[in-house]
């Protein structure tokens, strides 16, 4: 099969396309013929060397595939081959052919195309089991959403709207905003021209936010801990901007917030099998329904997999970046 290779770490110029044997599904895995692969910031963060894969998992990038089943291993039950569907894998993806753990597959569904559903698992598995799962975020409640224009925000967005939450966004530029607003954002918050804790104060009459999702860090830990409402909760999932800072503890302990984050590759089988249980039970009817839908920024084959990189770390785009193997 072919491959994305990563000789060393480096900038997007050190991936190459390879040849290779494709992988045999484990017990408990299906081997997944790639028909696309979406591209997520932690691949950036591994090809640099930032990010390594977690014991037994493949070195290939690549955390989410669509595709159809081929094979199975031992003690699989519930698919079969010519089954099509998406999974979060545990590396592999950038590739024609992914082995990925039986549970963490999903049916594509219906109405959507082979790139559409490679862009769910990482994305929809991340929101889910952070904001839902960990913030426990409520119908009524705040949600304030950073990067919302991100494969991450636009997802979080659809889902909060969904779901009954007042949503907020911030975003870098004019057409990045209105594309937050159009999936559901109350109002988008252009950072480069307003400040967000003044915006989503005032909107919210001083209230703040409930539940903030973070994929910056840096200056922006502390200004949400001011933002944050009582009993808010803050979720860090990146630190685009550092995640060494000073902060005042106070507000939090007077506030009673949390400030939580979480990583998604490193959990256990059984744990990612319920957040895809989740999933299929409480968000796969509203994409079937055309409530929710991935948003798509471009797709690359699988051979200009740095131009993809490159595009990614640009943050020049609207929504989810995906490559396709058989381009």
């Amino acid at each position: 099969m072919r491959y994305i290779d990563l000789p060393e770490h480096g900038g997007p110029e050190v991936m190459q396309l390879a040849e290779g044997e494709k992988p045999q599904p484990a017990p408990g895995e299906v081997l997944i013929k790639v028909a696309a692969a979406g591209v997520n910031r932690p691949d950036v963060v591994q090809r640099m060397g930032l990010y390594p894969p977690p014991p037994g998992a493949s070195a290939v990038l690549g955390l989410e595939v669509a595709g159809e089943i081929v094979a199975l291993g031992d003690k699989v039950q519930r698919w079969k081959t010519g089954d099509t569907v998406c999974a979060l894998a545990n590396g592999g993806g950038y590739a024609e052919f992914a082995a990925v753990p039986a549970t963490q597959c999903l049916p594509v569904p219906k109405g959507l195309s082979m790139v559409e559903a490679a862009a769910l698992p990482e994305t929809f598995f991340t929101v889910w089991s952070n904001v839902f799962d960990r913030a426990e975020l409520k119908a009524g409640e705040i949600l304030l959403v950073h990067g919302g224009s991100s494969g991450i925000g636009t997802a979080a967005i659809q889902l909060g709207k969904n779901f009954g939450e007042r949503v907020f966004a911030t975003a870098g530029s004019a057409e990045k905003c209105a594309a937050c607003e159009k999936l559901g954002a109350e109002r988008a918050i252009n950072y480069k021209l307003e400040d967000f804790v003044e915006v989503v104060r005032e909107a919210t009459g001083g209230h703040g936010a409930d539940v903030i999702l973070d994929m910056v860090g840096g200056d922006y830990i502390d200004r949400n801990i001011q933002l944050a409402a009582r009993d808010g909760r803050i979720v860090n999932i990146a630190f685009l901007q550092g995640a060494r800072v000073q902060v005042n503890m106070l507000p939090v302990m007077l506030k009673r917030l949390t400030l939580t984050g979480s990583t998604l590759r490193p959990r256990t089988v059984e744990e990612k099998a319920a957040i895809a249980s989740a999933l299929e039970k409480k968000v796969w009817p509203l994409i079937e329904e055309g409530k929710i839908r991935p948003q798509i920024a471009a797709t690359f084959p699988l051979g200009q997999a740095s131009d993809a990189h490159r595009l990614m770390e640009s943050s020049g785009h609207i929504g989810k970046i995906v490559l396709t193997p058989g381009g």
